[in-house]
Order: C-alpha cells, then sequence, then structure tokens
C-alpha cells in the first residue's frame, strides 16, 4: 500500500498541493518559533533575553502545532471526502479497511516529509527576522546571534509529519465506515469548552485592573467559548437554515445545498467561529490595554511588551492559517462540484444563476461564523473592558470587528466565486460527461 500511496502522489499531485502548502506553513512557523529556544540556549545569553525567547517559542509554538493538526485535518477531510469512489473500488477490489488507512496515512506523511524539508530555509530566515524584532523592541540584548539547531528542526518535522498522520488516519475512519453514527464525546467535549470557557471568562470580574494576568483568563475564556461553539458547528448551522426562508431559484437551491452539506461544511464554519472570536477577541483586549498603558502616563515593561507582542504574532498566526485552511477547503469543495453545476445548466439554470447559488451559501456560512464567534469575542471582552477600563464595551471593538470581518467575507466570497467561475469555464455536457 506504500507504492500505491507514491504512485497516487506521482500521478496526481495537484490533489495533495493543498495538503503540502499547508505542512510547508505549519513547519516553516513551528521551526521559526522553535528556534528561539536554540537561541535562548546559547552560551552567553542573559537570562531576560532567555526569558523572553523562551517564553515566545512555548506560547506560539503551542498555537502553532495545534494550527498545524486542524490546517492539515481540514484538506485531508476534503481530500479523502472526494475519493469516496476510489476508495470503495479499492474494497471491492480487496483491499481492507486496515490497507487504506496505511495508503492515505503513507500519502499524508509523504507529502509532510516534503513539506517540512521546504520549510527549514524559511524557517532558519524566520527566525533570524523573529529575533531581529525583538531586538528592536529592546527585549533581547543586541549580542545575541541566532541559532538553528536540533529542538527547530527536530520539532517542525516531529510535529507536521505527527500531525498529518493523525489527521490523515482520522479522515480515512470516517470515510471507511459503512454508517457514522454520532457520538457522545463531541457532544460532551463541547459542552466542557463551552461551561468551562464561560466560567473562565466570568472570573475576570475577580481580578483587580493592576493585575498582570487580567487578560489571560479573558482571552482564554473567549477560546474556549469558540472552540465549543466550532464543534457545536453542524447543529449551529443546521438551526440557522431552518429559520431561513429563502426567495428566488438561487437562494432556494442554496439553502437546499447547504441542508444536504452541513457536516461537510462544518469544518469551514468551524475555522471562521474560530477566526473571528480569536482575532477580535485578542485584538481588542490588547487595544484596550494599550490605551489604559498610555492614558495613565506609565512606559510598558518589558512583560508588557513580550505579551504584547506574542497577542500580534499569535493573531497574526491565526489569520494566516485560517485563510490558508478556508481556500484550500473552500476550493476544493466548490472545484469538486462540477458535475452538479453543469446538472443545474442542462435543467436551465443559467452561469449567473449558479454563481448567485454558490454566492448566496458562502454567505450564509459567513454570517453564521461571524455571529457566533462574535458572542464567543464578547463574551471575553466584555469582562476585561468592565474590570480594565469601567466600560462596558471598548471603542476598538467596532473598527477591529470590521477588519475582521471584511477578511472573512473576503476570504471566503472570493475563494467560493472565483473557484466556480472557473468550473463554469468547462461546457455543461462536458461537465456532466467528464465527472460521470
Amino acid at each position: 500500500m506504500l507504492m500505491l500511496a507514491l504512485r497516487s502522489i506521482r500521478r496526481r499531485p495537484g490533489r495533495f498541493l493543498a495538503t503540502l502548502l499547508s505542512a510547508f506553513l505549519g513547519a516553516a512557523i513551528i521551526m521559526t518559533f522553535n528556534s528561539l529556544h536554540d537561541t535562548a540556549g546559547r552560551p552567553g545569553v542573559d537570562a531576560v533575553s532567555s526569558e523572553t525567547l523562551t517564553m515566545a517559542a512555548s506560547v506560539v509554538g503551542g498555537y502553532g502545532s495545534l494550527l498545524v493538526f486542524f490546517a492539515v485535518a481540514s484538506t485531508l477531510t476534503v481530500n479523502v471526502r472526494q475519493r469516496t469512489a476510489e476508495l470503495e473500488l479499492l474494497r471491492c477490489s480487496g483491499a481492507t479497511p486496515a490497507q487504506l488507512k496505511r495508503m492515505v496515512v503513507g500519502e499524508a506523511v509523504a507529502v509532510a516529509l516534503v513539506g517540512a524539508a521546504l520549510a527549514i530555509v524559511p524557517g532558519v530566515l524566520g527566525g533570524r527576522a523573529l529575533l531581529a524584532v525583538f531586538q528592536d523592541s529592546g527585549q533581547v540584548a543586541d549580542s545575541v546571534d541566532p541559532a538553528f539547531g536540533p529542538i527547530a528542526l527536530l520539532s517542525g518535522i516531529g510535529i507536521t509529519v505527527l500531525a498529518s498522520a493523525g489527521a490523515a488516519f482520522l479522515a480515512v475512519r470516517r470515510a471507511t465506515r459503512r454508517e457514522e453514527p454520532r457520538g457522545r464525546g463531541r457532544t460532551v467535549l463541547a459542552y466542557t469548552a463551552l461551561i468551562a470557557g464561560g466560567l473562565t471568562a466570568t472570573a475576570t470580574l475577580t481580578l483587580d485592573a493592576t493585575d498582570a494576568a487580567l487578560m489571560a483568563p479573558a482571552a482564554y475564556g473567549a477560546i474556549l467559548l469558540s472552540v465549543g461553539c466550532a464543534l457545536f458547528a453542524p447543529r449551529l448551522l443546521d438551526t440557522v437554515l431552518r429559520r431561513l426562508d429563502p426567495t428566488g431559484a438561487s437562494g432556494w437551491l442554496a439553502v437546499r445545498n447547504l441542508r444536504r452539506r452541513s457536516g461537510q461544511l462544518a469544518g469551514i464554519l468551524m475555522s471562521l467561529i474560530l477566526f473571528t472570536a480569536v482575532s477580535a477577541a485578542t485584538l481588542t483586549m490588547q487595544s484596550v490595554e494599550s490605551a489604559e498603558v498610555a492614558a495613565s502616563g506609565l512606559v510598558k515593561s518589558v512583560d508588557a511588551k513580550n505579551l504584547e507582542t506574542l497577542n500580534f504574532t499569535v493573531v497574526g498566526i491565526i489569520v494566516v492559517f485560517v485563510c490558508v485552511m478556508l481556500v484550500n477547503s473552500l476550493y476544493a469543495a466548490t472545484a469538486y462540484r462540477e458535475r452538479e453545476f453543469g446538472q443545474q445548466r442542462l435543467a436551465g439554470a443559467t452561469p449567473g444563476q449558479v454563481l448567485a447559488m454558490v454566492g448566496t451559501e458562502a454567505l450564509v456560512l459567513t454570517v453564521t461564523g461571524l455571529f457566533f464567534g462574535t458572542a464567543a469575542a464578547l463574551a471575553g471582552v466584555v469582562p476585561f473592558t468592565v474590570v480594565r477600563s469601567d466600560a462596558v464595551l471598548p471603542g476598538q471593538f467596532l473598527g477591529i470587528w470590521a477588519a475582521v470581518a471584511a477578511i472573512a467575507t473576503t476570504v471566503t466570497l472570493g475563494t467560493s466565486l472565483l473557484t466556480a467561475r472557473r468550473v463554469l469555464r468547462t461546457p455543461a455536457v462536458g461537465a456532466v460527461g467528464l465527472a460521470a
């Protein structure tokens, strides 16, 4: 099955391009930040610089590891679902579920190794650039020299390969089940995240405005609440769709398609919720903190500068990864509907109506993701703002939310419409015959 996996990659390299891009970006980010561990461990590095570098590598490295898994899992899930007929044919030819798992996991590991290898040079350059940022802000001494050692290299390759293998195993395991019963584990985990997030965000109200850890419970509360909403993504989407009463042929088709494909589109909705909640909450709280420090006339301490740098870096990583996940997932999901679009056009739909249907689907997903992501973000922002500035909703929130919403809308609508427009270039008869 390993040889079959390698042949599959060689014959259809385009299918694995999205996975390769996710693995490459993930490995590059992990290597970049874990190179700070190598730099901090060099002889002669002072204690303050070492602590700053270690904290940045630990915090952002942890976020990066999770994002690598979700990004690769998102692309692999779409890839495996589109190969259902191929996997079923292999099963009918005598392949066992275990052999299919080895084939798909082997493909993912091979692609991950290539992506990690390509990420070494960007990881080295990124580590040097990141160290220069810390030195320019005065958080790290100018005498500290960059290093790229075994921690960065092994962590980048190891985490990327393990995340790819684990995501591939879970994706093919779901695809090869005859029936996919809904277990209670996901529901329990979702309720746990929601309860823990609510309690953590509420705990912010018990802290003092000058407490150094004031932002932590609010931020973690918003993240946990967004994770809980993301785990409930299929149910949330079903609830929204039941309340929609579309008008026009395009709107009616869009809602019917979303209802039929709600489980497949849950991954896109999860990405939108997490992106909105984490970005809006983190940037708003950091903006409020900076405004309060500036109003008091105080100078930011090294710890405050470290926290600000980490917050902006984490949000930047999340933006990049979520954009990659959304583009990959939406492109694959839309391009796979070539036969469906061809059938609709043969039934009398115009290309404009098909594009309107795709745009309506993307708009419903975007609005749903923004709504629940915003609710999770406000659950963390409001307690933090009440304690830190004696206000309820900070003035910075609307501007930050508008920027986050603009990015999410542009990526979702842009990718969906551009991909659909490209697919519609194929004649309807040819699209139906080719896909059949």
